[in-house]
C-alpha cells in the first residue's frame, strides 16, 4: 500500500519548491493522487447539489398557469438519460480544473494553463474518476454486426466513438472563445475583434434579417415540403441540449436575468429596438452543454444524438427511448402507436409521459399532451410532425409485409429489417432528391460519386454545420395552410398564423389529423430566401409565442448560438473553403453582389473578419440552380460527403444489402410513401418541386411500390 503524503505536509514542501526555483511543470509532475481526488470529490459534491437544487426548483415552479417561449424552447433541448449523465460528467471535469487552477494559483507563481501542464496519468485519473473516460475509452466491437447501435457505438470498428450520440462535435478549425477557452465572443461590451466591437445580435437581427409576413417572396421552383425536409433531416444529425443548472453559488434564472452567469448568455436588446422598448429587458438564452474534453480545457458543445443517417428521429439514439418506442406487447416488430386517439383509423404518434406536458398550455380546453417520437423535438411544428407520424407508419407497413414473406422472423429481426430500411430510404431521397436541389451545380464537385465505406474519415457532424444547416429558416412561411381533399382551404381555420401551431399537438388530433398538412405542404411553395427577405417576422419575433409574452427571436438565436460554441467568423470559413476572403467593402460588394447590404453589414461589423458565419453565409447568392451561397454549398457539401463515405451502413457499401434490394431501394420514392400511409390519393412525382393541383399530380396507382421480394429469405 502506498504511503498518502497529508496534504499540509505537501503544501509546505511545495513551498520550499517554490523557494528553490522549481518550474511549475516539476511541481505539479510531483503532486500525489489524493490532492487529485480531493479535488475530483468536492467537485462532485458541488454539481451533485446543484442537480438537486435545479430539480426542486423545477417541481416547484409546477404547476404553471401558463408556459413562456422559454418554456416551450427547453422543453425541446432538456437532455434526457444518457445526455443527462454525459453533461453531468463534463461539469464535474469542468468544476475539478477550476479547483485544481484554484489551488495552484496559491502555490505557483506566474501564468500557466493546467491542461498543458498535467501529466498523461494526472489526466487520466480525473477522466476517470469524473466519468469522462467514456469519451476516449477503446471498445471492443463485434466482428460481424449487421444492424446498427442506436448509438451509433461501432460504426466505426477501429474509432468506436465516431459518429455516437452524446459525444462533442467535431471541429473543423480551432474554437474561438473571448477567453480563449470558453467565453463566448461579445460578452464584454466594448471589446475589439480586429480592432472593431462585435454588434448585438438582436440588431444584426433587426437590421439585416427582419421581413415582414406581407413582405416575402415565393420560390418558384421548390415546395414547401422542400423545407420541411429539410428540417426533417437535421434532426436526423444533430441536437444542441441545453441545462439550466449552475454549479455556482448565486441563484439563476436565464428567463428573467440580463446578467451573464453561467449557463445564462442573455440576448441585450439595442435602443430603439422596433418591438421591445424596455431597456431593462433582455431576451433569455441558455448555453449548449458541455461536453468532456480530455484533451484541453477548451469548451466543447455536446451532440446528444448520433451523426449518421440512420432515421434516429424515428427510432431514438439511446437504448431506453429506442425500446420504449416499441410496441412490446407481440412479436411483430412494430413501433407503439397512440392509444387514446387515431387520425380515421390510421395511426398516430404515442403521447409523451409526462406529469406536465407543454403542449397542455397551447389549449388548455383540449387537455391534449405532446407526442412522442425519436427526437425530442417531434412537436415543435405540424409539418414536422406530420413527417414523424409518416415515417412512423412506414415502419410499421414495413414490418408487417416483411412478416408476411418470412413467418419464421421474430419481433426483433422484424424490427431491425424494417429500421433498416427505413434509414436506407432516408439516405436515397436525401442524396438523389434533396441535395442536388440544394447544391444546385456544386453538387457533383461538393459530393462525387460514391467509391466505398472509408474507415479513416470522421463522419461526426462539425460544430459550423450545425449553425450552418439552419439556412433553412430563409425558407419558412409565416403560415400552415390546411388543405381538403380537392386541395381547397380546410374549413374556417386553413390558414393558421406560424406562432399558433408550434407545440400545438391537438390541431393533428382536433382539426383534422396529418393529410391537410401534408397536402399544403405539396402544393404551398417554400419562402424564396433573398438579400432583402430573410426571415420572416413569425420566427424572428414571435418564436413560441402563445400568450402575452415576448416572443423569441429565432435569427438572434442562431447569431448568439454561434458565439456561444466559439465559432470563428465569416473569412475564416471562407478561407476554409478555399473561397476569396473580401477585406473591405469593395470586395464584401462583389462577393454579395450587392452594395448596399455590403455597407449594412460593414457598419454594423467593422470588416468582414467579424460578421458571424450563419448570417454571412446566408446572406451570398445562391449558387446556380441552387438553394445556398458558396460558402454553405462547401460546409454542407463537406459534411454530407463524410456522413456518407464515413459510415459502415451505408446503403450503397457491399455487404450491407444485397444487389436486388439496393435496385429496389434505389426505385423507391418519397411520393409512394406518402400513398403508403395515408389517404392522400394524387400526389405529385417529385415533392420537393413546387406542383399545381390537379395538373402536376397523379394518381398513386401509377407510382411504383417499394418491391419487398428481395427481402423473402428461402
Amino acid at each position: 500500500m502506498k504511503p498518502v503524503i497529508p496534504l499540509f505536509g505537501f503544501v509546505v514542501t511545495l513551498s520550499l519548491c517554490q523557494a528553490s526555483g522549481s518550474s511549475v511543470n516539476g511541481i505539479v509532475k510531483t503532486l500525489p493522487e489524493p490532492f487529485f481526488l480531493s479535488s475530483i470529490n468536492e467537485a462532485k459534491r458541488l454539481v451533485d447539489a446543484a442537480y438537486k437544487h435545479e430539480r426542486e426548483r423545477a417541481k416547484e415552479t409546477l404547476p404553471k398557469k401558463n408556459a413562456s417561449p422559454s418554456d416551450f424552447l427547453k422543453h425541446l433541448k432538456e437532455p434526457v438519460a444518457g445526455t443527462r449523465s454525459a453533461i453531468r460528467a463534463a461539469d464535474y471535469m469542468e468544476t475539478t480544473l477550476r479547483l485544481l487552477n484554484k489551488k495552484l494559483l496559491r502555490l505557483v507563481k506566474g501564468q500557466f494553463n493546467l491542461t498543458d501542464i498535467l501529466t498523461k496519468k494526472q489526466k487520466e485519473i480525473i477522466s476517470k474518476a469524473t466519468g469522462c473516460e467514456y469519451q476516449v475509452r477503446s471498445i471492443r466491437c463485434p466482428k460481424n454486426s449487421i444492424y446498427r447501435t442506436i448509438t451509433g457505438v461501432c460504426n466505426n470498428r477501429k474509432h468506436s466513438y465516431f459518429g455516437t450520440s452524446n459525444r462533442g462535435y467535431a471541429r473543423w478549425l480551432p474554437a474561438e472563445y473571448e477567453d480563449g477557452v470558453s467565453l463566448p465572443k461579445g460578452l464584454t461590451e466594448g471589446k475589439l475583434y480586429n480592432g472593431f466591437p462585435l454588434p448585438l445580435v438582436r440588431e444584426v437581427s433587426n437590421e439585416i434579417i427582419h421581413t415582414a409576413n406581407e413582405n416575402i417572396t415565393q420560390d418558384e421552383a421548390r415546395s414547401l415540403f422542400f423545407m420541411h425536409w429539410g428540417q426533417w433531416v437535421d434532426h436526423d444529425l444533430d441536437l444542441a441540449p441545453i441545462t439550466t443548472t449552475t454549479v455556482s453559488n448565486t441563484e439563476v434564472h436565464c428567463e428573467t436575468s440580463c446578467t451573464f452567469e453561467l449557463p445564462c448568455f442573455p440576448i441585450k436588446i439595442p435602443p430603439n429596438d422596433p418591438r421591445i422598448k424596455d431597456p431593462n429587458i433582455c431576451m433569455p438564452f441558455v448555453r449548449t452543454a458541455p461536453v468532456c474534453n480530455t484533451q484541453t480545457s477548451t469548451r466543447e458543445q455536446i451532440n446528444a444524438i448520433t451523426s449518421f443517417l440512420d432515421a434516429s428521429m424515428v427510432y431514438g439514439s439511446e437504448e431506453p427511448l429506442a425500446r420504449s418506442l416499441r410496441n412490446q406487447t407481440n412479436q411483430l416488430g412494430l413501433m407503439a402507436l397512440n392509444q387514446n386517439f387515431t387520425d380515421a383509423g390510421l395511426g398516430l404518434l404515442p403521447f409523451e409521459n409526462k406529469s406536465q406536458s407543454l403542449c397542455l398550455f397551447t389549449n388548455k380546453a383540449m387537455n391534449i399532451p405532446c407526442f412522442k417520437g425519436g427526437d425530442a423535438r417531434v412537436t415543435e411544428n405540424l409539418g414536422l410532425t406530420a413527417l414523424h407520424t409518416l415515417f412512423l407508419r412506414e415502419h410499421n407497413r414495413l414490418a408487417t409485409e416483411l412478416k408476411k414473406l418470412n413467418p419464421q422472423w421474430d419481433g426483433e429481426k422484424l424490427y431491425q429489417e424494417a429500421r433498416k430500411i427505413i434509414g436506407a430510404l432516408t439516405q436515397v431521397y436525401i442524396y438523389r432528391d434533396y441535395l442536388p436541389l440544394l447544391l444546385g451545380d456544386e453538387t457533383k464537385k461538393q459530393i462525387p460519386c460514391y467509391t466505398g465505406y472509408d474507415e479513416s474519415v470522421d463522419p461526426t457532424v462539425a460544430n459550423v454545420f450545425s449553425l450552418a444547416f439552419r439556412f433553412g429558416h430563409g425558407s419558412i412561411q409565416p403560415f400552415v395552410t390546411r388543405l381538403d381533399e380537392c386541395f381547397q382551404p380546410l374549413g374556417p381555420h386553413s390558414k393558421v398564423p406560424l406562432h399558433l401551431t408550434f407545440s400545438a399537438s391537438w390541431r393533428i388530433i382536433m382539426e383534422g389529423g396529418i393529410d391537410p398538412l401534408l397536402r399544403g405542404m405539396l402544393v404551398d411553395h417554400a419562402k424564396l430566401m433573398k438579400q432583402n427577405q430573410m426571415v420572416v417576422e413569425e420566427v424572428q419575433d414571435r418564436l413560441f409565442e402563445q400568450i402575452e409574452i415576448i416572443g423569441l427571436d429565432l435569427a438572434a438565436l442562431n447569431l448568439q448560438r454561434g458565439r456561444d460554441h466559439g465559432l470563428p467568423g465569416y473569412n475564416a470559413w471562407r478561407r476554409f473553403c478555399g473561397l476569396s476572403q473580401p477585406r473591405n467593402l469593395a470586395e464584401l460588394s462583389t462577393v454579395l453582389r450587392n452594395p448596399k447590404l455590403a455597407k449594412k453589414f460593414i457598419d454594423l461589423y467593422g470588416t468582414p473578419d467579424n460578421i458571424d458565419i450563419w448570417i454571412g453565409a446566408l446572406a451570398e447568392p445562391f449558387v446556380p440552380n441552387g438553394r445556398v451561397g458558396p460558402l454553405l454549398a462547401c460546409i454542407i457539401g463537406t459534411q454530407f460527403r463524410k456522413l456518407r463515405d464515413g459510415d459502415r451502413f451505408w446503403w450503397e457499401a457491399p455487404g450491407v444489402f444485397t444487389p436486388q434490394q439496393r435496385h429496389a431501394l434505389s426505385m423507391s420514392s418519397l411520393s409512394r410513401l406518402l400513398c403508403d400511409n395515408t389517404r392522400i390519393q394524387k400526389v405529385p412525382r417529385d415533392l420537393f418541386k413546387v406542383n399545381r393541383y390537379p395538373e402536376d399530380f397523379v394518381s398513386c396507382t401509377l407510382i411504383d411500390s417499394l418491391d419487398l421480394s428481395p427481402w423473402r429469405q428461402q
